[in-house]
């Protein structure tokens, strides 16, 4: 992706349009209308115009351009362009936003396809006057940043459980750490077991690929500036254990690591932007196995705080290696926010759908901040409630707390309440994303799988914090 004065002779041009924007076009309504979604070809005397709609005027937003960026990556992929040009003259201050949306558009999980036709689509041009490119290539930058880091992040998570598992999540993590400002530290099982991570221990214990929890510090470099951890759950594979998972849909637990996914996403971002906060990632990652050393229901594990906890379903295993996650957290690192990113309940998706997350916090101020971000950005947040009642379905009467509610009610609840016993002092936010860490159907820049989700949110959201920090 460049930018330029002007397109080279071979260029296909993209036209953004508004619905009913213009009165003369070359097509009738019935055609191409202008909303967002739908796009049309209109073949010129000396090229090829792709034309994508983008909604209704009055109501356009950054979303808007990033949305119709990416289905024109896809038109312009589907008719076999070999370079396009898009002007960004009259569009300025959603040039982020288009970077964004064209990397995310030409996304696509094919590298296991012997019959994949090589992509013909070599070169994208962002054309404006000289003063408009000058001016915006920061922005440029920025959303080639934002826009790389969820393909990086969606890449990992459609990866298969024989190509991913703990191990190679650590070596993914090592090279992000290449920087001199990432450092990394990865503790294997004989590390977890001497330093007592009593949890990951467990849960990976029947899977023949042993657990690691990583570590990844990104120091700013700047004084006064707030200390984020950002932890995801990372279980390569999820079989469920002895209470092993039905057969159907089994395959999509390869999902159920898209936490961990996007905490990497999240470091290579803030890496290339420079975030001003400090920014800690922590991945509790393990496979979830029926092996002979499996953990059983009716084990009681302890953590690495030392706080204890009965296993009354061993597929409810996200919560207890986070519980690890986060007691580390609190005791060594002590950030000023820790954030948490899981595909924890089946319940979150019942309860929301499969585009929202799950929001959970005790800070009104925070919960607000992010959802106000996910409503801009399109990864959208919904606040869910933790509280005593849900404290009462965990209790155990033979360990500190039980790793399952004590009825079918309020599961995402339950969950959220499990996890915050590990954080009590912190500012803490735990945010489900079983529902949209994957998508069942392609639609804008989302194709089948993993979507990336929680990536550009927490990115945007520490930037937001950060600044409110700085100012108190």
């Amino acid at each position: 992706m460049k930018a330029s004065e002007s397109p080279s002779a071979n260029a296909d041009l993209v036209l953004f349009t508004a619905k009913d924007q213009f009165t003369t076009r070359p097509f009738r309504a019935s055609e191409f209308d202008g909303e967002l979604g739908s796009s049309a070809l209109y073949h010129a005397e000396d090229r090829l115009e792709i034309h994508i709609g983008l909604g209704q005027q009055e109501s356009l937003s950054g979303h808007s351009y990033r949305l119709a960026a990416a289905h024109a990556a896809r038109k312009a992929t589907a008719a076999g362009s070999t370079e396009i040009a898009l002007d960004i003259s009259e569009t300025e201050e959603f040039v982020s936003e288009i970077a964004e949306g064209l990397l995310m558009g030409f996304y696509r999980f094919d590298q296991f396809r012997s019959d994949t036709p090589e992509q013909s689509l070599k070169k994208v041009t962002l054309v404006g006057p000289k003063k408009t490119l000058k001016s915006t290539r920061a922005q440029i930058a920025r959303g080639i940043a934002i826009g790389s880091s969820i393909s990086y992040c969606r890449e990992l998570g459609n990866l298969p459980g024989n190509e991913i598992y703990p191990e190679k999540l650590a070596l993914e993590a090592r090279q992000i750490a290449e920087s001199d400002v990432v450092k990394c530290k990865i503790w294997n099982l004989a590390g977890l077991k001497r330093e007592h991570f009593g949890g990951i221990v467990a849960v990976g214990a029947g899977s023949a690929n042993e657990p690691r929890l990583i570590r990844l510090d990104y120091n700013s470099g700047s004084r006064g500036v707030p200390t984020v951890a950002v932890v995801g759950k990372a279980i390569t594979f999820d079989s469920g254990g002895l209470c092993i998972k039905p057969g159907e849909h089994m395959d999509e637990m390869k999902f159920d690591k898209m936490g961990g996914c996007a905490v990497l996403g999240v470091l290579r971002a803030v890496l290339s932007l420079k975030t001003r906060a400090n920014v800690i990632g922590i991945l509790a990652a393990a496979e979830n196995m029926t092996g002979s050393s499996a953990y059983r229901p009716g084990d009681i594990l302890r953590s690495y705080d030392g706080k204890t906890i009965e296993v009354a379903n061993t597929d409810a295993e996200g919560r207890i290696v986070l519980a690890d996650a986060l007691g580390y957290v609190r005791e060594k690192v002590k950030p000023d926010l820790v954030i948490d990113l899981a595909t924890l309940t089946g319940a979150c998706v019942v309860a929301l759908g499969e585009e929202r997350a799950g929001l959970f916090s005790k800070d009104e101020t925070i919960s607000q901040l992010l959802c106000s971000v996910g409503d801009q950005i399109g990864e959208k947040v919904w606040p869910l409630p933790v509280g005593d009642e849900f404290d009462e379905m965990i209790t155990s009467k033979v360990a500190d707390v039980r790793n399952l509610g004590s009825t079918r009610w309020g599961g995402a609840s339950t969950a959220a309440s499990f996890l915050l016993k590990w954080t009590d002092g912190l500012k803490h936010v735990h945010l489900d994303i079983a529902g949209p860490a994957m998508s069942s159907k392609e639609r804008f820049y989302r194709s089948e799988g993993a979507s990336g989700f929680g990536v550009n949110l927490v990115v945007r959201f520490i930037e937001k914090w950060a600044e409110s920090f700085q100012n108190l």
